[in-house]
């Protein structure tokens, strides 16, 4: 593979081979997380886990991303370190090493706390660089960087299903060799990265930085609004992430590979729905695409747990698709709130979706041993009804089109 040299039409072009190689590395990275959570069932048996337990596990992996992330992006927005993707890949490498040869429960929450630290620096960088290729096509640029991670999500219960859970918790050393993948195209990346720095500092009378005309009040107000957003989104996902396996089994009394499938099925709609939000936003605005994906989701996760397991599994695609357009119109509303700050408000929003999916799922784990899993997806189920303060989001595009228009 030759090396991707940055040109001077880099600044202004959408450059589609960094996008799909930026966005592979995501699928790499999400794939090797959602490791550990897809070998929930294996990891409670061998331990001899509670609910809380597992919940516990999952908090200690997000609370550790959500807290450095914002304060990765801060120091990279200053001070970009194109080689830094690599460090954060062989964290996590080094993570899922000691989850294989873990042998108490304090030795699985360090573990997973390196693949936190993991992601908390290979996220804001990643997001960087797919704003630095999109050619001002962002949230398409987002979409298809999310669409690697989510793919990676997808994949990582089903590699779990077939690799790790036949033979026990010593395989998940075997994805290791993914995570040397990942390495050589970051390295690829960083490369290009470097380049393409050194050609924005070299045109920086060229380069400008689009700016809305918005009160600092407003933006907070936004920004508040968008992490409240965030909340309701990926608490209710941490119920499916962290415990929809558990529900299928206890309910409908599946396998644990049968309900590897069906977690399967949800992650590939997530990653399917990932790659029509930010186009969709890029058209129409992303207030909308929010707006819908949050608050319409709500009929369909009030139904699932109530019906049959055909209708759990169909209404659980129908949830991933709504559901997952959301996060790239947010963060793409998010950086035009704050123009500039791109690693900032990817380390922030990264920062607090990880952190929200780590409380969420060690508060429903405590709930789901006071009450049961069902519980917990019946009550879950009205989250996305926040959805609804969408409605008081600024549209941030009308005020551009209106500002060209001005000074043209």
């Amino acid at each position: 593979m030759e090396t991707i040299k940055a040109n001077p039409d880099i600044l202004k072009k959408t450059t589609y081979s960094i996008l799909f190689m930026i966005s592979f590395s995501h699928l790499i990275n999400d794939l090797l997380q959602t490791v550990v959570p897809s070998i929930y069932p294996l990891i409670k048996e061998n331990f001899n886990l509670s609910f809380s337990q597992i919940g516990i596990i999952t908090f200690t992996y997000q609370i550790v991303a959500s807290i450095l992330q914002p304060f990765v992006g801060m120091y990279t927005d200053k001070n970009s370190k194109p080689y830094s993707l690599i460090v954060g890949m062989c964290f996590t490498m080094t993570g899922l090493f000691l989850v294989s040869i873990a042998s108490s429960f304090t030795y699985l929450l360090l573990s997973v706390s390196l693949i936190g630290i993991g992601s908390s620096i290979f996220h804001p960088e990643s997001s960087r660089v797919a704003h630095l290729a999109s050619g001002g096509k962002k949230g398409l640029a987002q979409s298809i960087f999310q669409l690697g991670g989510n793919a990676g999500s997808a994949m990582g219960p089903l590699l779990a299903a077939f690799i790790i859970i036949p033979h026990g918790q010593s395989y998940v050393a075997w994805f290791c060799i993914i995570a040397l993948i990942g390495i050589f195209v970051l390295y690829k990346i960083a490369i290009w990265y470097s380049d393409h720095l050194s050609l924005r500092n070299a045109n920086k009378a060229s380069h400008q930085i689009e700016t809305h005309h918005l009160s600092k009040r407003t933006v907070t107000f936004s920004l508040i609004l968008l992490l409240v957003l965030i909340f309701s989104k990926y608490f209710y996902m941490s119920s499916i992430t962290s415990y929809y396996t558990f529900f299928l089994i206890d309910k409908f009394h599946i396998s644990i590979q049968q309900s590897q499938i069906y977690l399967f099925l949800f992650s590939g709609a997530v990653a399917a729905g990932t790659l029509i939000g930010g186009p969709i936003g890029d058209r129409f605005g992303r207030k909308y695409v929010i707006w819908t994906s949050i608050l319409g989701v709500a009929p369909f996760t009030m139904l699932l747990p109530y019906v049959s397991l055909f209708w759990v599994g169909t209404l659980s695609v129908i949830i991933g698709l709504i559901l997952s357009s959301a996060f790239s119109a947010i963060l793409v509303y998010a950086t035009e709130l704050m123009p500039g700050k791109v690693g900032l408000v990817a380390g922030l929003f990264f920062g607090f979706a990880f952190g929200m999916g780590g409380l969420g799922s060690a508060v429903l784990g405590k709930i789901a041993d006071a009450t049961s899993i069902e519980y917990v997806f019946k009550i879950c189920a009205f989250l996305p009804l926040i959805g609804a303060i969408t409605g008081f989001l600024p549209n941030i595009e009308s005020k551009k089109k209106t500002n060209k228009k001005k000074y043209s």
